[in-house]
C-alpha cells in the first residue's frame, strides 16, 4: 500500500508560525505565506496541522488518574474573580510546596492542565491559572484564545499573578513555600511575577521573554530558565538579562538546548517538540523545585 510522505516542515515554516503566534496574529497573511513556502495550499493544510497544537493527543496523566485529586477553584485576583485547575497528589496529607503553572499564549487548555498534573505527581499542590478567566474563561478556538491574550491588561495580568502566588501560600494544605513555572508567554509571565512578587521562593521560565534589565533587582525568588537554540526572537532578551541578574547577586541557572525550537516541551506540536530536551528540563525543573521549596 503507497503512503503520501509528509510535506517537510522547514526551519522558515516554524519561524514564520511563530510570528503569527507571538507578533502579527494575522492568519490570512500566515497562511498565504505558508502556502508560498509549502508549495500548495494542500501542502500547507497539511504543514499547519503539525504547526498546531493537537489536543487529541493522549495526556500522560489522565484527568481521572486515581494518583491525584483535581478541582477548580477561584480566588479574588487584581481585579476580580479568578479561577484555576488545582490539583495535588491523593496520597499525601502533609503540607505540600505550592507551584504555580503558568500557560502558553493560548490560555488554560488540556496541555497545561496536563502539566500541571504531571508536577503535582512528584509531590507539589498545583495551580494552574486561568489568566483569561476574567474574560470570561478560556476558549476553545486557539485563535481566539491568542487575540484575548493580546488583549490583556498586562499590569492586571500580572496582578493576577502575584494574587495565585499569595492564594497558594495561604492554603492550610501548603507548607507556605510556592514557586512557579510557565512556558513561552507564561515564561514571560513568570519573569514579570518574580519581580512584582517578592514573596515568590523560585521561578521557572521556559523560552520566556525577559523583563525590563531595570526591574531585575526587585526579583527575591531563584530562578531556573530554560532556552530553546534556535529561538532567536527570545534568545536575543538573554545577555541584557543576564548582565542585570549578575549586576543584582540573583542567583540563577540557565540552560540553553542546542538544536531545538521554541516550545520544544509542547508535546501536542509535533514540529516542534524534542522528547529528549523536555525530558532532561523537566527533571531539572522538578529537581530544582524540591531543593528551593521542600
Amino acid at each position: 500500500m503507497n503512503t503520501v510522505p509528509l510535506p517537510k516542515i522547514t526551519p522558515e515554516m516554524i519561524r514564520l508560525y511563530d510570528e503569527y503566534t507571538h507578533v502579527t496574529l494575522d492568519r490570512r497573511g500566515f497562511l498565504a505565506k505558508l502556502t508560498r513556502l509549502a508549495g500548495s495550499s494542500a501542502a500547507a493544510a497539511a504543514i499547519l496541522a503539525m504547526l498546531e497544537n493537537d489536543y487529541a493527543k493522549a495526556a500522560l496523566v489522565q484527568a481521572d488518574d486515581p494518583r491525584i485529586k483535581a478541582e477548580t477553584v477561584t480566588f479574588k485576583g487584581s481585579d476580580g474573580d479568578v479561577t484555576g485547575y488545582l490539583v495535588k497528589p491523593a496520597n499525601i496529607s502533609g503540607k505540600l510546596p505550592g507551584v504555580v503553572v503558568v500557560h502558553e499564549n493560548r490560555g488554560l487548555n488540556p496541555h497545561i492542565e496536563d502539566v500541571a498534573r504531571r508536577v503535582a505527581l512528584e509531590g507539589f499542590l498545583v495551580l494552574a491559572v486561568d489568566f483569561l478567566s476574567p474574560a470570561g474563561g478560556t476558549p476553545a478556538d486557539e485563535d481566539k484564545a491568542r487575540d484575548m491574550i493580546a488583549a490583556l491588561d498586562m499590569g492586571k495580568a500580572v496582578g493576577n499573578g502575584v494574587k495565585a502566588i499569595a492564594y497558594l501560600k495561604s492554603r492550610p494544605d501548603g507548607n507556605g513555600k510556592v514557586g512557579t513555572v510557565g512556558f513561552c508567554w507564561g515564561g514571560g509571565m513568570v519573569n514579570r511575577m518574580a519581580v512584582n512578587a517578592p514573596s515568590l521562593d523560585a521561578a521557572v521560565a521556559y523560552y520566556g521573554p525577559q523583563p525590563d534589565p531595570k526591574d531585575v533587582p526587585k526579583i527575591k525568588a531563584k530562578l531556573l530558565l530554560h532556552y530553546a537554540g534556535k529561538d532567536e526572537r527570545i534568545n536575543a532578551g538573554i545577555p541584557a538579562y543576564e548582565t542585570a541578574l549578575k549586576a543584582a547577586n540573583i542567583p540563577y541557572t540557565l540552560y540553553m538546548y542546542e538544536g531545538v525550537d521554541h516550545a520544544f516541551n509542547n508535546d501536542t506540536n509535533a514540529a516542534r517538540y524534542n522528547k529528549a530536551a523536555a525530558d532532561l528540563a523537566f527533571g531539572r525543573t522538578i529537581d530544582f523545585l524540591k531543593k528551593t521549596l521542600g
